[in-house]
């Protein structure tokens, strides 16, 4: 196996002279499948005695399809470290102090990741602790309410931001139907209802915490061969669930919507402007070309960031994108300006910057810089084994095809300017498009600044 330095220095060399044919993610990749259905991926990877390790689940708050039940992918995330009968909370952090070991967790809109960095020859203990947990999970009505209050409490911390309340606002102003309506965080009044609702909070673990669900992700110092062995041992008795959760389906969205909001503290007013886009694929141009859009309007070189926020500095935030989703997203627009008098105009600024690539193809120097500046940001993000773990989870819990990275990197080499013009007219117009501002509340007849 080459080293590591060798593998990034080629596909760097790669990148930098275009990549046309070559896969971005070089490393050897082993994938096995237990009879319960979890899926196993081995990324040999060059970091002598270092391994990352994920759990995928795929559920996130897309999966909290039922009226008044937000927000408990996210409170998942917080119960799975509430124990075992084998393994109690202080049992099992001391194991991992014990280990050395980075151990985290995140939820998304898509999905859920438990994942460690740590020393090789932790595995097995790591693969004993984790799957523990997964087939064992305990907690009693009290830890449940325990924990809905503190997820109350994380809600209102994270509103404290006024970029929360504007993203809030966006979503349920742009989704109608499809739970990527509220956030991941959940709506206030579901998690103040979370603490009677602890029968729920066990249906969602007996729905989604099931092996043909998830999928482990193992990179660096490991062997595949002892590496499906451990799975069977300590993953082997899981048991496979067959529920399909129902996904309401988004109208295509026809006529323009917009909303404002205000902020009982001092801000700077902002605008986020929300177009839908498509659900990702790895097999379609639309997603591809659309970041590639992005980088073109948003990139510290591009035209519309160079006039808002280098020569006329009316924003001193801009920037702008699609986040791969399972279902169709949004591709979100946020702006910060820097005088309140000029909401209308930034927001005419950025509308006529992509009415641009409508109307003109991009330069096809430019493009090609631009695709290559972003495949080597991607290989830059390939320099350890957390990294590694993290790209390739990402697109796992997608398509669950560890080949999906060089898919869709091929169809970014194949991005046109009659792509990024098509995917301008396609989703960019103004029937598609959600806009909201956050300003500051005005004082009140008191002198008090009004609540929104």
């Amino acid at each position: 196996m080459r080293s590591t330095a060798a593998v990034l220095l080629a596909l760097l060399a790669g990148a930098c002279a275009g990549g046309q044919g070559d896969d971005v993610f070089p490393f050897p990749v082993s994938v096995f499948e237990l009879d319960n259905g979890l899926k196993v991926v081995a990324v040999e990877y060059d970091s002598p005695g270092i391994v990352a390790y994920y759990t995928v689940v795929r559920a996130g708050s897309r999966n909290e399809v039922e009226p008044g039940f937000s927000g408990y992918a996210h409170f998942f995330e917080h119960m799975m470290f509430r124990g075992t009968e084998r393994y109690s909370t202080d049992a099992y952090n001391a194991v991992i102090k014990r280990m050395g070991a980075d151990s985290n967790a995140f939820t998304t809109n898509d999905w859920t990741a438990y994942h460690f960095v740590a020393s090789a020859d932790a595995l097995e203990t790591i693969m004993e602790i984790e799957s523990d947990r997964f087939l064992n999970l305990q907690y009693t009505e009290e830890d449940f309410r325990t924990e809905a209050g503190a997820i109350l409490g994380e809600y209102n911390l994270n509103f404290s931001n006024p970029v929360a309340l504007l993203q809030e606002r966006l979503r349920a102003r742009a989704f109608r139907f499809h739970p990527y309506g509220h956030t991941t965080l959940g709506l206030l009044e579901d998690i103040q209802a979370m603490p009677d609702n602890y029968d729920y909070s066990l249906e969602f673990y007996d729905r989604y915490y099931r092996p043909n669900n998830s999928i482990i992700v193992v990179v660096g110092d490991v062997d595949p061969v002892e590496l499906q062995r451990l799975a069977e041992q300590y993953y082997g008795a899981w048991e496979p669930g067959d529920y399909e959760p129902l996904i309401p389906v988004e109208p295509p969205q026809t006529r323009p919507r917009s909303d404002s909001v205000t902020w009982p503290n001092p801000t700077l007013p902002f605008l986020m402007i929300g177009y839908h886009s498509p659900a990702f694929s790895d097999q379609t141009i639309d997603m591809p070309a659309l970041d590639v859009l992005s980088q073109l309007l948003f990139g510290e070189t591009a035209p519309l960031y160079r006039q808002l926020y280098l020569e006329e500095q009316v924003v001193d935030v801009l920037s702008g994108g699609a986040l791969d989703s399972r279902d169709g997203g949004l591709f979100s627009i946020i702006a910060r300006i820097t005088d309140p008098g000029r909401i209308d105009y930034v927001r005419d600024a950025i509308i006529a910057g992509i009415d641009r690539f409508k109307a003109e193809p991009v330069d096809a120097q430019v493009l090609a810089a631009t695709k290559s500046h972003m495949r080597y940001q991607f290989a830059l993000g390939l320099d350890n084994p957390g990294g590694v773990a993290r790209t390739l989870a990402h697109y796992l819990q997608l398509t669950a095809d560890p080949e999906t990275v060089n898919r869709v990197y091929r169809l970014y080499d194949a991005v046109t300017p009659d792509d990024i013009q098509h995917v301008a007219v396609t989703y960019f117009p103004e029937t598609n498009r959600t806009d909201v501002t956050l300003t500051q509340a005005a004082p009140d007849a008191d002198g008090e600044e009004a609540g929104q």
